[in-house]
């Protein structure tokens, strides 16, 4: 059993990332309840140019919230929160994290709409959620920084995300697990109780992130995530 106790809900939500309108629209109509505009062939943190990113709100406006990644600079999180998103994610490095000032910085670009980015590979980041709460992040996720192989199962222990996920509900931060999880991840990782799970390559065609969104995957993914749901069946 958990040392970090959760709560029995709400479940967590599903966050598929994509490159395009198309895709967002495709997500969206599957059942994706995020969409987190992203260019996958720039890893974790591979941002759109904002005119695609302010494409991909109109065509799913008012029918899911959005999601965005920028650059870890105060103008570039400005120009993406301009574009009309929900959230802008932005990468914390080791340095970043012990620079207050610049955390400041960051969340003042986008007040209550930043979500912090935490790689598995740094190591556990349970001890960083009070910080960035105190910095005014409104969320904090981790995800894998290498796209080639390790996943995030591979890189953090079950009792490391367990601690992450209880920190941030104990500091009011939206929390999200990530890094090219596979649909059959989600039985085991739903005990921790994110907020989201973030998902590309898993959902992608042939499980490679650089191919489109395969609806019948996102729906298959919804199903994972709510079993018992009348509208999963």
């Amino acid at each position: 059993m958990s040392a970090f106790p959760v709560p029995p809900a709400p479940l967590p939500s599903l966050l598929v990332s994509v490159r395009d309108p198309a895709e967002a629209e495709a997500a969206q109509l599957a059942g994706a309840d995020l969409i987190d505009a992203k260019d996958p062939e720039r890893g974790a943190l591979g941002a759109l140019d904002v005119d695609v990113v302010t494409e991909i709100v109109a065509r799913i406006a008012g029918a899911a919230v959005t999601s965005a990644v920028a650059d870890p600079a105060p103008d570039a999180v400005t120009a993406m929160a301009a574009t009309g998103i929900d959230w802008v994610k932005t990468g914390l490095d080791a340095r970043d994290r012990r620079d207050k000032a610049a955390m400041a910085a960051l969340t003042a670009a986008a007040p209550g709409r930043l979500i912090a980015v935490l790689f598995a590979e740094d190591g556990p980041a349970a001890d960083l959620v009070p910080a960035l709460a105190q910095a005014g992040f409104a969320g904090a996720m981790i995800d894998t920084a290498g796209k080639s192989g390790a996943r995030l199962t591979d890189l953090a222990e079950p009792e490391a995300l367990a601690a992450f996920t209880a920190a941030c509900r104990t500091h009011g931060l939206m929390s999200g697990l990530a890094g090219s999880l596979r649909i059959t991840d989600i039985p085991v990782l739903s005990a921790h109780r994110p907020d989201y799970f973030g998902f590309r390559g898993g959902l992608c065609r042939e499980f490679d992130r650089r191919n489109g969104i395969d609806p019948l995957r996102v729906a298959e993914a919804v199903r994972a995530l709510r079993p018992n749901h009348r509208d999963a069946a």
